[in-house]
């Protein structure tokens, strides 16, 4: 029978676990003195350039630089930002984008369409590796048009092309501070964005102030914001305690979660579950002598208990995943569970035989060592006993650091790696594109003239996404098939707070990124 553990329920996308403590009416504090808020993470910027950076540093960015679209609260898909856009033609093929009147970068210097080409332009020139440039495959070229018209031509068909432009790795910049062939460097931030970066400490600290020059949609509940960038889920929870921060955004280890759980109330402290589509995978090099067996492949996928490693290792703060396209997206599916069913050793042993493989099998599994929470090597540990338990399995359990780990997958060193995924958009192309074809995330090639040619491209015409569930289900079912792909769980996302701390459910975005603009500070009465 397939089980999956119930999420909590939530109201307005999350759930508070704690009440107000003390007496008297709570009210929002309109002094300028109370609304400065300190936020907590272990996600630090890996660098200030949204040209360089296809990673945890738009948690900055979000809140720094502006984005022609974006999710205001409320919004599942992209919304007016720095522009209104909209494709002209049938083929979908062309995309323009009118810019609000007056925009000003921080320094004052004009935003106008130029500016927004310059952003763009870089992007693709500079080309770092693994950088945002990927996200700009269907991109042919920007035309500036006018002052305020800003014209995008694409190489073919992309309906998903408006929530690329909703990334904060589309974030627009000062052509004066940010040159066209070359990243910027230190640590100074030129943007259009809610706040100003008015000062910075790699890895410690990023405080931000109100910009006085930003035209958007934001509505900013505060008036300074300071991100403190933690090396550890223990330490961030002891701050959040102690007082020396009102917020904590990622990092919240299971056992920390489930800690505050039991005390939140107690210690005047509020627990918030975000919806969250950051998932976890299994993933086979078909060029190794064993994980290039698909019965090998299958039998791993048959003996995976991902209700144990959920409940064992991760205390329920996650939820087994049998779909490559998590829940609360079109086209999430239980495919994997229709191919594989409950965890049978038997059904994995009659696998191996039929393929002739009768010793066990000698795999060895790796995973990185500082990347996706401290319980990746309690996972990964219990996988290999979940194997080895089955008699057909010798597991050799290898991490590394997360740029050493990266490196290695890339080149196709490894014979099965577990890989987390945070998506860049919400959408449901955004967790199968990425890891097919000749040229994937993953650098591992990954054919199928079927998804390739037919149905990814239909999909991606599709302007309606619901409407492109049915093609994104069988594109599952002919990745289930070959089970070089294994989806293991699906993340949620913590947050806690100080209990004089509203806004912490509307501060996250659809892509799991803080607006930090909604936080503010209650007082009583």
């Amino acid at each position: 029978m397939f089980v999956r553990f119930r999420r909590l329920q939530y109201i307005a996308a999350a759930v508070v676990m704690s009440v107000v403590s003390g007496c008297g009416f709570v009210a929002e504090s309109t002094s300028q003195e109370d609304q400065k808020i300190t936020v907590g993470t272990t996600s630090a910027p890996s660098t200030l350039d949204p040209a360089a950076s296809w990673d945890g540093s738009w948690e900055l960015y979000r809140n720094v630089y502006q984005t022609l679209l974006s999710y205001p609260a409320g919004a599942s898909t992209p919304e007016p930002d720095a522009a209104e856009c909209d494709f002209t033609d049938d083929s979908m093929r062309t995309y323009s984008c009118t810019l609000r009147e007056g925009l000003t970068f921080s320094d004052g210097d004009v935003l106008n369409s130029k500016a927004v080409k310059h952003s763009f332009d870089r992007i693709l020139r500079i080309g770092v590796p693994n950088g945002p440039k990927g996200l700009l495959r269907s991109l042919d070229r920007v035309e500036a048009g006018g002052e305020r018209i800003v014209v995008f031509h694409l190489k073919r068909p992309d309906a998903t092309f408006p929530y690329v432009l909703a990334t904060p790795a589309m974030s627009l910049v000062d052509p004066r501070e940010y040159p066209a062939n070359a990243l910027r460097t230190g640590t100074k931030v030129t943007g259009s964005g809610p706040y100003v970066l008015s000062a910075y400490e790699e890895g410690r600290e990023a405080r931000l102030t109100r910009n006085p020059k930003y035209k958007g949609y934001a509505d900013r509940k505060n008036d300074e914001v300071t991100i403190r960038y933690f090396q550890d889920s223990a330490s961030l929870a002891r701050a959040l305690r102690d007082e020396k921060i009102d917020v904590t955004y990622r990092g919240l280890a299971a056992e920390e979660v489930a800690n505050l759980q039991e005390r939140a109330a107690e210690d005047d402290l509020q627990l918030v579950e975000g919806a969250s589509t950051e998932v976890s995978y299994l993933i086979f090099n078909p060029k190794d002598r064993w994980a290039g067996e698909e019965a090998v492949r299958r039998a791993v996928a048959q003996l995976i208990d991902r209700n144990a490693i959920v409940h064992k290792v991760y205390k329920d703060t996650v939820d087994p995943l049998y779909s490559m396209i998590p829940s609360g997206l079109p086209g999430h599916t239980t495919g994997y569970f229709d191919a594989f069913g409950e965890p049978d050793a038997e059904a994995a042993a009659a696998t191996l035989d039929q393929a002739g493989i009768f010793e066990p099998v000698p795999l060895e599994l790796w995973f990185t060592s500082d990347r996706y929470g401290s319980e990746t090597a309690a996972a990964y540990t219990e996988i290999k006993r979940q194997l080895e338990e089955s008699g057909r399995f010798e597991i050799t359990l290898r991490s590394s650091p997360w740029k050493t780990f990266e490196a290695g997958y890339r080149k196709g060193e490894y014979p099965a790696f577990g890989r987390g995924w945070s998506p860049d958009y919400p959408d449901p192309d955004n967790f199968i594109a990425p890891f097919v074809g000749k040229r994937n995330v993953l650098g591992i090639p990954y054919a199928s003239r079927q998804i390739d040619s037919n149905l990814l491209p239909r999909t991606q015409r599709e302007p309606n996404r619901s409407a492109a569930a049915g093609d994104f289900k069988r594109v599952q079912e002919i990745l289930a098939k070959d089970a070089r792909l294994l989806p293991l769980w699906q993340s949620r996302l913590y947050m806690a707070a100080n209990e004089e701390i509203s806004g912490v459910e509307r501060a996250l975005d659809p892509s799991m990124v803080m607006r930090m603009w909604e936080l503010r500070r209650k007082t009583s009465w």
